[in-house]
């Protein structure tokens, strides 16, 4: 699906295309939210997810990888080298 195509799904859409044609890669946690980082073809999605009713408050667009760089950065690759 292309960038562009993505913008334009309204919310359920935009929920359907993450959880059937992404891959996650990682998440953080804070106290009222999770943030999951997805990869959809050429691009990045951060779903904010709300703690306490579970629901997503909000997707952000991330281009490319330099956008990801503090997810790639809490990765620990020691395990991948020894």
């Amino acid at each position: 699906m292309k960038l562009s195509e993505f913008i334009l799904l309204n919310e359920e859409e935009k929920k359907c295309a993450v959880m059937n044609k992404a891959v996650a890669l990682a998440q953080i946690a804070y106290p009222e939210t999770i943030i999951f980082l997805f990869q959809l073809d050429s691009y990045y999605i951060e779903a904010y997810c709300n703690k306490a009713d579970k629901s997503i408050d909000e997707y952000r667009i991330l281009p490319d990888t330099n956008a990801i760089s503090h997810y790639l950065e809490a990765i620990s690759i020691n395990d991948l080298i020894n």
